[in-house]
């Protein structure tokens, strides 16, 4: 179901007096009805040091965090370019990013140059958007020192399997999971006792993704392929786009509430495999697609990954985000997709080719 955003607030910018002058942002929420007030944050300038920031995720909250007076070093290992022209920058805009963001340059595991490169600065907040185990903070905290805020990019994922759902943020957790490592971050932080906050992601979706959830899709329906759904195809799930999460992380900027805490991030909506499947082809433009559903215990992929998403229900609650952070997503699924394929793989842009070989291995087993 397509959600119009004719009737959204326009963003507008007021002076913002509190210690350091910085600009008062008024957050268009979500076009549905009952959800028009706006979200204010005013917040002193900060100097933030990010962990992370050219890819994904960090590219888009570190342009919200400059646009907001902030002053923002990314720390990566050099090795791709710190800043790109990203679908939402207009050429002055991404000027203006460019000469603000700073670099600076370490393998975060590598502690001496951690400490050459971040030592000696006084650093309001940490967003550690690309850690993946707890070794990987101990060179961060031990050369920032004294840090006013950490938060932390987790993972919906450490969740442990259940039949209750959605997953809310005090469930069980998996000490064994793919992301074990990110629960273990989590884990030191509290025992460090630092102000420090941990957001789950679900899915994460939206232009420049270097996952395969949307692009997997729209590979297909471009192709004019059948979509190849395992199961049923109503396995529930969850999608959030990329710039409502930079926003989420975004609010917990300078929040009391955030302290010590724990918050999903996604969509508003959850979605069966075969409704995503339709929603990815009314965000590209096509009236229908073959959406086909098979066996997947009947067939050996060997290594090969046949969907990009975990055969199961997977999605969480995100009521905690918006009751303590004034959170809303801005993007229903339908808007987000198609800001996603009009900005990046209807313009010729995706981060792998289309590969269909586990496609011909299901065809020929099953609908041959």
């Amino acid at each position: 179901m397509q959600v119009s955003m004719a009737n959204t607030p326009q963003l507008q910018r007021q002076p913002c007096f509190s210690g350091s002058a910085a600009p008062l942002r008024v957050r268009p929420t979500a076009s549905r009805a009952g959800r028009q007030a706006a979200v204010q944050i005013c917040t002193a300038q900060k100097n933030i040091l990010m962990l992370g920031g050219t890819r994904f995720i960090g590219a888009y909250l570190a342009r919200q965090l400059i646009e907001d007076g902030h002053k923002v070093t990314l720390m990566t290992r050099g090795k791709a370019p710190i800043t790109q022209q990203i679908p939402d920058d207009t050429d002055s805009s991404y000027a203006a990013y460019k000469d603000a963001v700073q670099h600076a340059k370490a393998d975060r595991t590598d502690a001496d140059g951690v400490k050459a490169a971040i030592g000696g600065q006084q650093w309001d907040v940490i967003y550690d958007m690309n850690g993946r185990e707890a070794s990987d903070v101990e060179p961060i905290l031990a050369a920032a020192g004294d840090v006013g805020q950490y938060i932390f990019c987790s993972s919906a994922g450490v969740y442990k399997k259940s039949p209750q759902m959605p997953h809310q943020e005090e469930d069980e957790t998996d000490p064994n999971c793919r992301h074990k490592g990110k629960l273990n971050t989590e884990a030191l932080l509290a025992e460090r006792g630092l102000n420090w906050t941990s957001v789950r992601p679900v899915y994460i979706y939206g232009p420049l993704n270097y996952n395969p959830v949307e692009e997997w899709f729209f590979h297909r329906i471009k192709a004019g392929r059948p979509i190849y759904v395992p199961g049923s195809g109503m396995q529930i799930t969850q999608l959030g786009h990329v710039k409502d999460l930079a926003t989420s992380f975004k609010l917990i900027l300078d929040n009391e509430k955030a302290n010590g805490q724990i918050y999903n991030i996604s969509g508003e909506r959850y979605v069966t495999f075969n409704g995503l499947a339709a929603a990815c082809a009314e965000a590209a433009g096509v009236d229908s697609v073959d959406i086909k559903n098979y066996d997947p215990k009947k067939i050996d992929f060997g290594k090969k990954k046949a969907f990009p998403f975990r055969d199961q229900h997977f999605f969480a609650s995100i009521h905690k985000a918006k009751a303590e952070l004034g959170w809303e997503p801005e993007f229903g699924l339908v808007d987000g997709l198609k800001d996603s394929y009009q900005k990046d793989f209807g313009r010729g842009n995706f981060r792998k080719e289309a590969d269909f070989s586990t496609d011909d291995m299901i065809k020929e087993t099953f609908f041959s």
